[in-house]
């Protein structure tokens, strides 16, 4: 692999992934951030602002416009934002992590989503395969509890649940392992934003 640009990680630290377009950044992204640094008892959060969502039909806004609105928001010593994914030109999360496993193999990597995230997660490509390479923590989202917790991957990986009172456990598992974890929520959403014009009105 060529040389990426990466934050620094100590061997054995235990860091958060929060990929995702960012479409924009909002502070629903910021409120999960700093709750999973809490809960999952994180040295760190690296924020990975995608190319884009291949689920997605229509391509986000330039990826420099994206980054810098997520460094404003999330102004916080132990949240880092990259573009490892476009430095790597990957397009699925599976392939995102193989090569952060390949650069960074003494972290304790923890990717987190979304409860939404969960309620499709069958759908992601190679799936599976993120699921057996580290834990996942999945924080809830307004609406979504149900769908993600009767959810394709829930019900295959349900004897990987970790329970929630036990979740600062999370980055210390071996993969599978996964904890659902309430929190306070904020009902914001990079679509509903799109659609209010307020994120395509500064382009």
């Amino acid at each position: 692999m060529h040389r990426v640009s990466l934050p620094a990680c100590r061997p054995g630290r235990a860091v958060g992934l929060l990929g995702g377009s960012f479409d924009p950044p909002h502070s629903g992204h910021a409120h999960i951030t700093r709750e999973a640094l809490k809960r999952f008892d994180l040295s760190a959060v690296w924020w990975l602002v995608s190319p884009g969502n291949p689920l997605k039909a229509h391509g986000p806004a330039p990826i420099a416009r994206r980054m810098a609105a997520a460094q404003a928001i999330m102004d916080h010593p132990r949240v880092e934002i990259s573009d490892f994914e476009a430095q790597i030109g990957a397009r699925y999360t599976a392939e995102t992590l193989r090569a952060l496993c390949a650069a960074r193999p003494g972290a304790r990597f923890v990717w987190l989503m979304g409860a939404d995230n969960l309620a499709q997660f069958h759908l992601w490509q190679d799936w599976q395969e993120i699921m057996e390479t580290v834990p996942i923590g999945v924080l809830a989202r307004p609406g979504a509890r149900l769908a993600a917790r009767s959810s394709k991957a829930a019900r295959i990986y349900k004897d990987y649940r970790l329970p929630d009172r036990q979740s600062q456990r999370l980055a210390h598992m071996r993969a599978p392992a996964w904890c659902f974890v309430n929190v306070p929520m904020v009902a914001m959403s990079s679509t509903g934003l799109r659609a209010d014009g307020a994120w395509s009105a500064q382009g």
